[in-house]
């Protein structure tokens, strides 16, 4: 056995790029070992995965953890949202899995929209307005495109309904994930059938919904696996609602997530509904709300033009007024799928450092702009932004948030939100608490608050004339 001092659980996050696993001991908090194993991405117009590339990244990553990983009374799965897998009778994938960032049903989230009651409707019924990243714009998509594949389905899952489904030979989903299907109704917290037989899609499919709280089932196969037979499985969720209680999120707190994608959201006890689209309405994963905002670019965008550049990322010099619009996959927020990047403002004595800056200062620029949408009028507005994710050590960053939003920022040292919020619902199972409670008795929110500056209104002036003056080159319907 392990020194540690209450049970061990094992919380997972399945993420666009790799699948990470952190064995934690309840009674602290502790992370007594760790895994992590990368998946590969289609490039092109689609991005896609194998999902049983996520599985075999599990049991890696598991292996990694040891024996510390064998000791674990349950374990819960985070994953990456939106992602349609699509499984036959034996439970085998019938084609790559179609993942959030996948914008090739941009035409199909278009017409669903105006076919259904237009984004009123939309926004009422299920919270959300449909953008390509929902998984029934996929679902739709793949009807048009590819129905011999269509016929062959047996069963419908979300990422991290497919790991959770490995582990219990069930098929099951949480609230929290599927409140980003554009299938869910939010009003009656249940599938849509109105909906579903719009789309063509049997609610015989999809999985059932799994309460807060609840055993999703048990570890069935111990095959590749470090478990025992009967560990228990939580139900797991989307990896924003997992972060929320890796935070040990109260409501109105405000949220800043840098990764692949850069993300916006708050807990809030009022259900959302944005006929804007800019804020989609999800649940989170213990019975409140998550009204939430996402950008397709930020992190790796801003990379990939430092790479360009040949500049380290933290290269920046202050902007001169050199405006960059960094939608390099198509956007989200604003909805501008067929979007490329923009620049704008070069000039002879312009640097690539100035460039540089004038990415973060895109990719920022988008996602304060939705922030006011998504906090209720419970939230406390000066309260310090939350800054987590794969950016959020970063210096360039945290300066470029700090400056954009004239608001205090506060950096949590705990890192692996998204697997430690999976980990605080498994040990959740154990002691009764409610996850977010557990994760609180943990401190994973602690770390340093970076003080308010003078927020640069005329940065933020400057960037939005931009993209109101550059509708035809953004590919604005």
């Amino acid at each position: 056995m392990s020194a540690a001092e209450g049970p061990l659980v094992v919380g997972v996050d399945s993420s666009t790029q790799s699948t990470k696993a952190l064995v934690v001991d309840v009674a602290t908090g502790e992370v007594v070992a760790s895994g992590q194993a990368a998946h590969t991405v289609s490039s092109g117009a689609g991005r896609e995965s194998d999902p049983r590339q996520w599985w075999e990244a599990l049991q890696e990553a598991l292996r990694q953890c040891g024996e510390p990983a064998r000791e674990a009374a349950a374990v819960s799965v985070g994953g990456q949202q939106h992602g349609l897998v699509t499984l036959d009778g034996d439970g085998e994938p019938v084609r790559p899995a179609l993942l959030w960032n996948d914008v090739r049903s941009a035409p199909q989230a278009r017409r669903l929209t105006e076919e259904l009651g237009g984004a009123k409707f939309w926004a009422e019924r299920t919270g959300s307005v449909p953008a390509a990243s929902f998984t029934v714009t996929k679902w739709a998509w793949l009807a048009e495109n590819e129905p011999e594949a269509l016929r062959a389905v047996k069963a419908v899952r979300l990422p991290h309904d497919y790991l959770t489904g490995r582990l219990t030979g069930e098929g099951t989903t949480d609230r929290g994930d599927a409140s980003g299907t554009g299938w869910w109704a939010s009003g009656t917290e249940g599938y849509d059938e109105e909906i579903l037989a719009h789309v063509g899609l049997d609610p015989a499919l999809l999985p059932r919904v799994v309460r807060p709280g609840e055993v999703a089932g048990t570890v069935r196969d111990r095959r590749g696996l470090p478990f025992a037979k009967g560990t228990l499985v939580a139900a797991g969720t989307g990896d924003n609602a997992a972060a929320a209680l890796g935070l040990g999120l109260r409501p109105g707190a405000p949220v800043l997530s840098l990764g692949t994608s850069g993300t916006v959201y708050a807990v809030s006890k009022r259900r959302p509904a944005d006929p804007t689209g800019t804020v989609a309405g999800f649940a989170d994963a213990h019975g409140d709300w998550l009204p939430l905002a996402c950008t397709l670019n930020c992190t790796l965008a801003v990379d990939k033009v430092a790479a360009l550049l040949g500049l380290d990322r933290e290269a920046v010099e202050p902007s001169t007024g050199v405006t960059l619009l960094p939608y390099l996959d198509g956007e989200r927020t604003p909805n501008l799928p067929n979007a490329s990047g923009v620049l704008h403002g070069l000039r002879h004595d312009t640097t690539a450092g100035q460039l540089l800056q004038a990415a973060y200062d895109g990719a920022v620029h988008s996602l304060l702009g939705a922030l006011d949408l998504v906090l209720d009028e419970d939230a406390d507005r000066s309260a310090p932004l939350l800054l987590i994710g794969g950016g959020a050590r970063g210096r360039a960053w945290q300066e470029t948030v700090r400056r954009l939003s004239g608001r205090p920022v506060q950096v949590p040292e705990a890192k692996e939100l998204v697997a430690l919020g999976a980990a605080a619902q498994a040990a959740g199972l154990l002691t009764g608490e409610d996850p977010s409670a557990v994760a609180r008795r943990w401190g994973t929110a602690r770390g340093p608050v970076l003080e308010a500056v003078a927020r640069d209104e005329a940065a933020l002036e400057r960037i939005s004339g931009v993209l109101r003056d550059a509708g035809g080159l953004l590919g604005e319907r």
